[in-house]
């Protein structure tokens, strides 16, 4: 910034008036005065500090009060005098005043669940608290003086912009305004139809989803192999277990044959026993000695009936 009052033009000034002049003494008295009063005030640096992205760490130390606004909205643009006079108290409070604009910083909208506006926040020493009273400079500077804030319950540490959850909810919104603006730029821009933005979209979707379903399984394959198929002596193993299960279905249907077997050898015996009480004369079977052959026990029946038919 130029100095108050160029000293050359001062000389200047002097050097073309006797001094010894009252007149002329008077006369640049008056010059001074008029070229001081012409020179622009020194504007005083606004107490207000702007938080984004990029710089929203800071808060988590020392004492703040942030305001989230929109542009265009009515109580917002009510407020924004009253907020700007309470931050030139700030310094001398030892409290640092800010505000957010969540038009352009969509990540803190949703890190902080912005659902109204305007919101306000408390912040001292990381731990955050959302103002409920009354939105004047006496209310915010007494809130401040008094330790107002002591009784009001901070955030949960769930919730806090520095946890998981809110950092996940802060890529999902950057992610819907990054996703407003493709779609701004491709109705716009590119004079594509709103429903072929949205079939865009769709495929766009259908596609990172099946690509990052493919991804997690090869994750998960790497990370976490399958035990089975990595033992040395699992084909080993199965070639065994393919083995005894053959051996069980050749024992199992032996054991279907052996039945059957005894099935003909019992009717066999009955047929036998049919023979044995028809050679019989008493109609009993009769015993058949160790040597005995079975073609003349068939003879013997067979000479016993034709004996009958002749006497007969």
């Amino acid at each position: 910034m130029a100095p108050l009052l160029d000293h050359k033009i001062v000389d200047a000034m002097l050097s073309s008036l006797p001094l010894r002049s009252k007149s002329n003494l008077l006369t640049c008295s008056l010059i001074l005065v008029i070229y001081l009063t012409s020179q622009p005030a020194l504007a005083k640096p606004s107490s207000l500090k702007e938080i984004t992205d990029g710089n929203w760490e800071d808060i988590l130390a020392g004492e703040w009060m942030i305001e989230f606004f929109a542009p265009w909205c009515p109580a917002c643009q009510q407020l924004q005098p009253v907020w700007n006079d309470f931050a030139d108290w700030g310094e001398d409070m030892g409290v640092n005043i800010a505000k957010v604009d969540v038009t352009e910083q969509p990540g803190l909208s949703g890190r902080f669940i912005i659902t109204s506006l305007p919101t306000i926040y408390h912040c001292k020493d990381g731990v955050f608290r959302r103002y409920q009273g009354a939105r004047t400079k006496d209310d915010f500077l007494s809130f401040i003086d008094e330790k107002k804030w002591q009784g009001i319950e901070p955030v949960s540490s769930w919730f806090g912009p520095s946890s998981f959850m809110m950092n996940t909810m802060s890529a999902l919104f950057k992610l819907s305004m990054f996703i407003r603006r493709c779609h701004n730029y491709l109705t716009e821009q590119l004079g594509i139809p709103v429903w072929g933005s949205y079939v865009i979209f769709g495929l766009a979707t259908l596609f990172s989803g099946l690509a990052l379903g493919l991804i997690l399984v090869f994750i998960a394959d790497f990370v976490f192999p399958s035990r089975r198929f990595n033992s040395p002596n699992y084909y080993q193993k199965k070639q065994t277990m393919e083995q005894a299960r053959l051996i069980q279905q050749l024992e199992e249907e032996q054991e279907a044959d052996g039945e059957e077997d005894d099935d003909e050898d019992d009717e066999d015996g009955e047929q036998e026993d049919v023979w044995r009480r028809r050679a019989s004369p008493e109609g009993h079977p009769e015993a058949r000695g160790p040597g005995y052959p079975e073609e003349a026990l068939r003879k013997r029946v067979v000479g016993n009936r034709e004996d009958e038919e002749e006497d007969s």
